[in-house]
């Protein structure tokens, strides 16, 4: 069973909202002077001497819009994300994206200096990666396009323009290497997900594939075998990756829910090292 929603949101997208909203308050009322963003939002040219700043910065932001359109995002894309990772995974996979973009941002600093860079864009970019990977022709209704759009056209869209704003930066104050540090990371991550699962999932039908080998001592004993056939024995674990890979084999490696990918993951392990 995966997380329980709440408000429509999992239990991480709903602090992630929360946190995201109570320090845009703070930043609003209490923490009006300008040293409060210098010094946890993030600055290329500061990072070394503020590390903090490379997580700290994306729970900061420029204003009411800037932050609605974040947690718009989050709220909904992030539940979906967040059932099939689980909440651990998606919050680290989170914080992961965002940590991207300030990295992407110190990178090229040198080829395109940023001020200052806050917000949860580069997070939020890389969780609409992460649903667009796992349903990437589940329709999406823009405002005020007429037809939804597939969530891999949107994905694509997003980051054309992200790098075509960086590539041509208009005068509009926004960190978008942010935002394609948040998706070059998220990809890394997905993909490398990906081929640890798959790789996991080779293993398994290798190891759980019968053998065809009999052994010399065994025999003298076959035409008792097929005198007296016997019902093979399937412990729960094996009609377990049975019902696993037989889910893989009709809806796909991502369809496996947190549970079902530890699972096969552990069952791989167990299986390398018997050999």
């Amino acid at each position: 069973m995966g997380p329980q929603r709440v408000f429509g949101m999992t239990p991480w997208v709903r602090r992630l909202f929360v946190a995201n909203l109570v320090v845009f308050l703070f930043q609003m009322t209490i923490f009006v002077d300008p040293r409060f963003l210098s010094t946890f939002g993030f600055v290329p040219l500061r990072a070394l001497a503020q590390p903090w700043t490379f997580l700290t910065y994306m729970f900061l932001h420029a204003g009411p819009l800037h932050l609605a359109f974040n947690l718009l995002a989050l709220f909904v894309f992030g539940p979906e994300v967040e059932e099939r990772m689980g909440g651990g995974p998606f919050l680290a996979y989170y914080l992961l994206c965002g940590l991207g973009g300030a990295v992407l941002s110190f990178v090229l600093m040198q080829f395109r200096s940023v001020e200052l860079v806050i917000g949860a864009s580069a997070a939020v970019y890389g969780v609409l990666l992460a649903f667009a990977w796992a349903a990437p022709d589940r329709p999406i209704y823009v405002f005020p396009l007429p037809e939804p759009i597939a969530a891999k056209w949107l994905v694509t869209f997003a980051a054309a323009v992200s790098l075509a704003l960086a590539i041509f930066p208009p005068n509009d104050k926004v960190a978008h290497l942010a935002h394609l540090g948040g998706f070059g990371a998220g990809f890394l991550y997905l993909k490398v997900a990906d081929w640890r699962l798959a790789r996991a999932e080779r293993h398994v039908r290798r190891a759980a594939q019968p053998s065809v080998l009999v052994h010399p001592g065994r025999a003298a004993r076959a035409s008792d075998a097929a005198l007296k056939p016997r019902r093979p024995h399937r412990d729960a674990a094996q009609v377990e990756i049975d019902r696993v890979l037989d889910k893989i084999s009709a809806r796909g490696i991502e369809s496996l829910t947190p549970a079902e990918r530890k699972f096969l993951a552990e069952m791989s392990r167990k299986m390398r090292d018997r050999h």
